[in-house]
């Protein structure tokens, strides 16, 4: 597991072009704010992972670590993606 510490730049990325620049798991599509959606309808890191089996658990701690860092930057973008 991740501390809170950790650093996720590695894990994380951004890439213009490549879902809207939003930060996604590194080598993947997913948003870190798509994952912590699921996170906050009431998936559990199981659950993710079953739906999803090229992620890993360090993937998913690496994306819970970025949403305490970035917190107002992924709400930012789960309402503009409610919003679309």
């Amino acid at each position: 597991m991740l501390s809170n510490e950790a650093p996720t730049s590695s894990w994380i990325q951004k890439t213009p072009g490549v879902c809207g620049g939003e930060a996604c798991i590194r080598r993947t599509r997913h948003t870190v704010s798509g994952l912590v959606q699921w996170r906050r309808l009431g998936l559990s890191d199981a659950q993710i992972l079953e739906r999803h089996p090229d992620l890993t658990q360090a993937d998913l701690e690496a994306a819970w670590s970025y949403e305490r860092q970035h917190r107002e930057e992924i709400d930012q973008a789960i309402r503009e993606d409610e919003d679309a």
